[in-house]
């Protein structure tokens, strides 16, 4: 990858990607990806996982995996910078010519899952508060509960629900796709703007719940809050669930690693300091939230799926209803600039393999004027807008699933099977107290999903996936004689 200074001048038949984002870009865009409608919404479903503030412990591990997996993101971001982020570094990981190609096909497979989900989840979200506005939004219309009975794998469940908030939510990523048609560099700019409105509405929050802060109603731990039971760390697990899906962004200025001045410093930088940053905020935030609306309060809404503001209610309490209503707009801004992120990350990775001849090639083309992957974008915010008709949980469930087992830990395993096969790699930044953390992030992942209710649900939905993947990468090997399949077809022939 040639560096910036060195690329020739695009032209209108050869498009390419524009270094057009520095340090407090990235950051920005990584800060306003992170602090989506995550914290603001799903503080209900952490209290409800563990039953009382506690759930706080919680939050406290996610941020701790967060950085120990940020350190791996950080390592393989500075030394294989390129757009589509994960798609490279699964490649260069276990070989680009062997299980390489596979792995990060795999990977690929389940972006086209998991992604549309992701954004689908901030689109929930911001509808979800839009409710505090039109409580009829959350009327439900029509509601159905599917299972599919795989003999060797049990009931695959599906939920669908539609209420007037789907149809906000699928507005929502419609209108997001019609904004991310422009230039690199007028995103960049855009993004600070977010940033600071981002900053603004947390920072208020933490203000009001400092003034306001009864410890009384913090610390209201139920009995045997403590206690280290069974129940104890399946209430754990799923807390971590909520909370890893909280912190997920920090890894976005990966995806974007040929929009990026000097990479080999900015992304590091930009991602560990938005984990930094957010941490403190969220932890901030949460307490105080607990110093003045009851915990139990926060179960039952958990519970029921809706009446998820807890922030309105927060503020309702403390200044009144112009208070709910204005920090209820602010906190729709944060859940859309969260969108707009995760969009304009994600794109990126499709376009990235169909360069790379390893996926669909409509999606390698770039828009002939403002050069971004146009292909991509549509097509990800189309399947994005189809999810909005899921619940919040299970979405968000299903989504911190299939990515733990095909993206994170493969590539949490693979930076030290990086290490081993490339130690002359140029690496401009390396993992503090290498390998711990990489070791610690696999372990942190192993009890999210195996220390849960119901956690062969999700489970199921990951199965398949890997499952179809590795089916459609075979046949489209065997067709186009690669690997494995490129030395038997040359014996044959």
């Amino acid at each position: 990858m040639p560096p910036a200074q060195n690329s020739p001048k695009p032209s209108a038949e050869s498009p390419t990607l524009i270094r057009g984002m520095g340090l407090g870009s990235a950051t920005a865009l990584n800060m306003i990806d992170m602090i989506g409608v995550g914290p603001f919404i799903t503080m209900p479903l952490v209290v409800g996982a563990m039953g009382g503030p506690q759930a706080l412990l919680g939050g406290v591990a996610g941020a701790l995996l967060a950085v120990c997996d940020g350190l791996v993101s950080a390592d393989l971001g500075a030394a294989l910078p390129a757009s589509g982020g994960p798609y490279r570094y699964l490649q260069e990981m276990y070989g680009p010519k062997k299980w390489g190609r596979l792995i990060s096909f795999l990977f690929i497979w389940q972006v086209s899952f998991s992604a549309p989900l992701s954004i689908a989840t901030g689109c929930i979200g911001l509808a979800g508060y839009a409710a505090y506005y039109w409580p009829n939004l959350q009327t439900v219309y029509a509601h159905h509960d599917a299972a599919l009975h795989i003999p060797w794998a049990g009931p695959l469940q599906v939920s669908w629900i539609v209420t007037p908030g789907t149809a906000l939510a699928i507005l929502i990523c419609l209108f997001t796709v019609l904004l991310l048609f422009r230039r690199i560099t007028v995103i960049g700019r855009l993004s600070k703007v977010l940033w600071f409105g981002v900053m603004a509405t947390i920072g208020w929050i933490v203000f009001a719940g400092f003034t306001h802060f009864n410890a009384a109603l913090a610390f209201d731990f139920p009995p045997g809050a403590f206690t280290l039971s069974r129940q104890f760390f399946v209430g754990l697990g799923g807390a971590m669930l909520v909370s890893t899906y909280d912190y997920w962004g920090y890894y976005n200025v990966c995806f974007l690693g040929d929009e990026i001045e000097d990479p080999g410093k900015n992304i590091p930088r930009a991602l560990l300091l938005s984990i930094l940053l957010v941490a403190c905020l969220y932890l901030l935030m949460n307490l105080c939230i607990l110093a003045v609306v009851p915990w139990r309060e926060m179960l039952k809404a958990g519970q029921d799926n809706s009446g998820l503001y807890v922030v309105s209610l927060f503020m309702q309490r403390i200044y009144g209803a112009w208070a709910a209503r204005l920090v209820t707009g602010l906190i729709i801004v944060t859940a859309f600039a969260s969108v707009f992120s995760l969009m304009l990350g994600y794109s990126r990775v499709p376009y990235a393999a169909a360069k790379d001849g390893n996926y669909f090639k409509a999606f390698a083309k770039v828009h002939p004027v403002h050069r971004f992957p146009h292909v991509s974008l549509l097509a990800l915010g189309v399947v994005a807008a189809a999810f909005c008709f899921l619940r919040l949980k299970d979405a968000i469930a299903a989504l911190v699933v299939i990515r733990l087992i095909l993206q994170f830990l493969v590539q949490a395993v693979g930076l030290i099977v990086l290490r081993i096969r490339q130690p002359e790699l140029p690496r401009p930044f390396r993992m503090w107290l290498y390998p711990l953390p990489a070791l610690l992030a696999c372990a942190g992942f192993l009890f999210i999903l195996f220390n849960r209710e119901n956690w062969q649900k999700e489970m199921r939905y990951a199965a398949i996936i890997l499952l179809t993947g590795v089916a459609i990468y075979l046949i489209r090997a065997w067709k186009d004689a690669e690997w494995p399949f490129a030395g038997a077809l040359k014996v044959q022939s």
